[in-house]
């Protein structure tokens, strides 16, 4: 029998597998099937970036690592908004949650949406051209259509209640990882690839310059990998959180890093590094040079159905964090409310979906990586130091290995990437940190107006 959570309502209903599957789907989305044509453009060296997704997959293992502690001491609803407002203050916390309405579930769905469309017309051109509209500003408009449609479609699969969802989103994360896996195999067994490609590009310099080129693409990757936190997202519907989110963070940030690895050196294999620059749709690309482009359709179609696995993901965390806020008197109340039969925060969800369709019109891919990678930064690195909070409070239900090294691991490397990534790249960079500072009036006007 499900347990029920009496402090907010929500009830236990998910084992390891099917969280596992949430972490597994929150990370393998936009980042990995587009970023690398972007990294190689600026590193010129296929060596070295696969070294950096390996850096960054250790990065996003110690942060697993850490979260484990955390949400199996805290096991609520909320992510790092539960963490900072229970380990520090409130306002830490809210900032944290407002940050993640804008950038951490609502920009990240827009992007796995214009992902999906992005591939799903490279297989099948023919559907920006339906003479709907007049002249070249008809692609434009569907693209836009399309992926607003598919962020309608996953919000109502999701507001069917969490135990509908997580089967759907089951079956779409083992899709993933089975077309990444079947991809691997099949490209380096019968593929017409070269090795040749891992000594082609130039040699990189690391001087200033070359260094923060290395934070910048760091961010990047960061952001690919961003979802080794998911469980954490929904520890009030988890069962036996104390062993299941634990587990389930580790197991599915440790899968991700492998299918990562194999990926890129896919990438490497099938496409060379002059050809690889600046290309977003790498997947697509890189099929179409190992088999034609007949399977260059076909993996292109499969690859945007992937990506639904992921905007499903982000539409199942986000709203635990903003009906949390909301619990507390920090956000709009109406989006604490549960539903009566489905037992979802059915207004966050919605609230979500309109925001997320907001930057589907208003932004790109390509626009909002940086502002995104930079944002989602920032936070976990004062849930890490959380830690040391916990261990001094003696309150840690489960007690993480390789304490104190791996939390100071992820704080160095997470102060590093954002401090390069700013000196690289300062406008999106500044737009983000205007973001959090948006955020401290914000905290006070609903403290005035909702606080308890």
């Amino acid at each position: 029998m499900a347990e029920k959570n009496l402090e907010n309502g929500l009830v236990r209903r998910l084992g390891l597998f099917p969280v596992t599957n949430i972490v597994v789907a929150n990370m393998i989305g936009a980042g990995i099937f587009t970023t690398s044509g972007l990294l190689i453009a600026d590193l010129r060296n296929p060596f070295l970036m696969i070294l950096l997704w390996i850096v960054g997959g250790i990065i996003a293992l110690c942060g697993a690592l850490c979260y484990s502690e955390l949400g199996a001491a805290i096991p609520y609803a909320g992510g790092e908004y539960i963490f900072l407002s229970k380990l520090f203050n409130p306002l830490s916390g809210f900032l944290s949650g407002w940050v993640s309405f804008f950038v951490g579930f609502s920009a990240p769905i827009a992007a796995s949406a214009i992902g999906f469309t992005e591939y799903l017309t490279r297989a099948f051109p023919q559907l920006l051209s339906l003479g709907i509209f007049e002249g070249a500003l008809e692609a434009a408009i569907l693209k836009k259509l399309y992926s607003i449609l598919a962020i309608i479609l996953f919000t109502f699969i999701h507001l069917r209640g969490i135990v509908f969802g997580s089967k759907v989103q089951n079956f779409l994360t083992l899709l993933k990882v089975g077309l990444i896996a079947v991809l691997i195999f099949i490209g380096f067994s019968f593929g017409k690839g070269s090795f040749n490609h891992f000594y082609q590009g130039n040699d990189f310099s690391f001087d200033f310059g070359g260094w923060k080129t290395l934070g910048l693409s760091l961010m990047w990757i960061m952001f690919a990998y961003s979802g080794w936190n998911a469980s954490a997202y929904i520890g009030s519907e988890i069962k036996n959180p104390r062993k299941n989110l634990p587990f389930s963070l580790i197991l599915g940030t440790g899968i991700v890093i492998l299918l990562y690895f194999g990926l890129n050196l896919f990438y490497v294999y099938a496409v060379s590094p002059e050809n690889m620059s600046g290309v977003l749709s790498i997947g697509g690309l890189a099929v179409g040079n190992l088999f034609g482009k007949s399977f260059e359709s076909l993996f292109s179609v499969l690859i945007s159905f992937a990506l639904f696995s992921s905007l499903s993901a982000f539409i199942i965390l986000g709203p635990r964090v903003y009906y949390s806020m909301a619990k507390d008197g920090y956000f709009f109340r109406f989006v604490s409310e549960v539903h009566g039969v489905h037992r979802v925060p059915s207004k966050s969800i919605i609230l979500q979906c309109v925001i997320a369709i907001v930057i589907v019109l208003s932004g790109t891919f390509e626009q909002i990586l940086t502002y995104m990678g930079f944002s989602l930064g920032i936070f976990p690195i004062l849930a890490v130091i959380g830690v040391f909070k916990l261990r001094h409070l003696k309150k840690s239900e489960y007690k993480m290995p390789g304490y104190p090294v791996i939390p100071i691991m992820y704080i160095i490397a997470g102060v590093s990437i954002l401090t390069l990534g700013f000196l690289e790249r300062p406008g999106p960079s500044s737009i983000a940190i205007l973001t959090v500072a948006v955020g401290i009036p914000a905290y006070f006007i609903f403290k005035r107006r909702y606080g308890k």
